[in-house]
């Protein structure tokens, strides 16, 4: 198997045309083999699974506070249909859960709850949400999620605003097609095929863009149009082929039945769980690489960051963000850093995340993506980053025997030096002396 896996390697990254670019069957061949290799590596499934727990945990709540949302606009009978429609591959059993589960939602009383019982409420809604933020991130190479009071204002416009925009589209594309004018257009040929067709087209549109938008608002950086677009509609393929697929499954699985009995459609019901939260990972994966071609390599771990890499890239990244700075423009993203430096995005992200945390980056911008300098320029001395950026965000620990205490005193004459050498050179100065040059 290892020997199929490296001729196959060999095929897609080393033996590629003499002039870019690339054929187009090995630059589609790349994707697969990637998504192929992040799949087998685990830590989709992983998430995967995780979120079918927290769905469990939270889908009656969050269901609960969509429908108080469309109560109070008066179609809250339009949550079943929709419900209905996510768990039809599971067959005629379907029906069951959504009877249940909508029944659980009627009963809940937000008012004999309490405060405790209402916050308790929001948190097992809003746990599912920021899981799924998590797990994006993680795959978008993003370590920091966004601050609290910008996840919680964007949570919150998710619970309120999401179901309205789903169910209004829902109803605004029902009323078209369901119109006299339309009646009429489709009784006129060919025109009554082409309504054909875009009413057999609509649930893949809409899924399509439902993970579209879900890959452009949830990451916590700024993803391109395209790459979502792109990472939707195979997201959207694979659900609906899923969904045919399971459904024929749950459909001739009468052993499962046989040994599980009751318990079969419960098992079933996670099985289809767990398939719907890949998919939406697989869809992630792909925006992603889209929107990184240079992540496209046969292996995923780049190669560890070493000690003067790290100087490399702070010295550098706080040059970079300072000058922009004083020329007024707007700072540098991560991504626009790594295509900068031509370096590898999780060492800079890794570096980031230092200057970030002794406040020489701060972060900026609507979306906060944007790094700019965190102190004044002038206070921002070159021997002090320089050790910073050693350091890291840990700290060393103490001296303990005299071993110790001399590689100490070693590390503590080599910054000396180059205290020596910069003297109270600031980054300011620094930069505007290499202006001049």
């Amino acid at each position: 198997m290892d020997r199929y896996l490296q001729r196959l390697r060999e095929l897609l990254w080393e033996r590629e045309a003499p002039t870019p670019p690339s054929p187009r069957w090995i630059t589609l061949g790349r994707y697969a083999f990637v998504l192929a290799r992040d799949l087998l590596e685990g830590q989709l499934s992983m998430r995967a699974m995780s979120l079918v727990y927290t769905t469990l945990l939270s889908i009656v709540p969050l269901l609960a506070l969509a429908f108080s949302v469309l109560k109070a606009l008066g179609v809250h009978n339009s949550l079943e249909p929709v419900l209905l429609e996510l768990l039809r591959p599971l067959g005629h059993q379907a029906e069951t859960i959504t009877a249940n589960v909508i029944g659980f939602v009627e009963n809940i009383r937000v008012g004999v709850l309490g405060s405790l019982g209402v916050a308790l409420l929001f948190y097992a809604a809003l746990s599912l949400i920021q899981k799924v933020e998590a797990a994006f991130n993680h795959i978008w190479r993003i370590e920091r999620p966004r601050p609290l009071s910008q996840r919680l204002g964007e949570y919150f416009a998710v619970l309120t605003v999401g179901p309205v925009a789903v169910f209004a589209a829902l109803g605004i594309t029902a009323a078209i097609f369901n119109s006299a004018a339309m009646t009429r257009i489709a009784d006129i040929e060919p025109f009554g095929l082409m309504v054909f067709i875009a009413a057999r087209l609509l649930p893949y549109a809409l899924i399509i863009g439902v993970f579209t938008f879900l890959y452009v608002f949830v990451p916590n950086t700024r993803v391109r149009l395209r790459a979502a677009a792109l990472g939707g509609l195979l997201a959207g393929v694979l659900w609906q082929a899923g969904s045919t697929a399971f459904a024929s499954f749950v459909s001739h699985s009468t052993n499962y039945n046989a040994i599980y009995s009751g318990f079969a459609i419960g098992i079933f019901l996670l099985i289809w769980l767990y398939l719907g939260w890949l998919i939406l990972l697989i869809g992630c994966q792909l925006a992603f690489y889209i929107q990184h071609p240079e992540h496209l390599k046969p292996r995923r771990t780049p190669a560890s960051l070493s000690g003067r890499a790290a100087e490399y890239l702070a010295l550098t990244i706080m040059g970079l963000a300072g000058r922009r700075f004083m020329d007024g423009k707007p700072g540098y993203t991560q991504e626009e850093l790594a295509l900068a430096l031509r370096a590898e995005p999780d060492h800079v992200a890794r570096v980031v995340e230092v200057l970030l945390f002794h406040g020489l980056l701060i972060e900026t911008g609507s979306d906060r993506t944007r790094l700019v300098p965190g102190q004044d320029l002038d206070s921002i001395e070159l021997a002090r980053l320089w050790r910073l950026a050693r350091a890291g965000s840990t700290t060393m620990p103490p001296a303990g025997d005299e071993l110790s205490r001399e590689v100490t005193a070693l590390l503590g004459d080599a910054e000396h030096c180059f205290e020596q050498r910069t003297g109270t050179l600031t980054l300011r100065r620094w930069l505007a002396r290499h202006d001049q040059d």
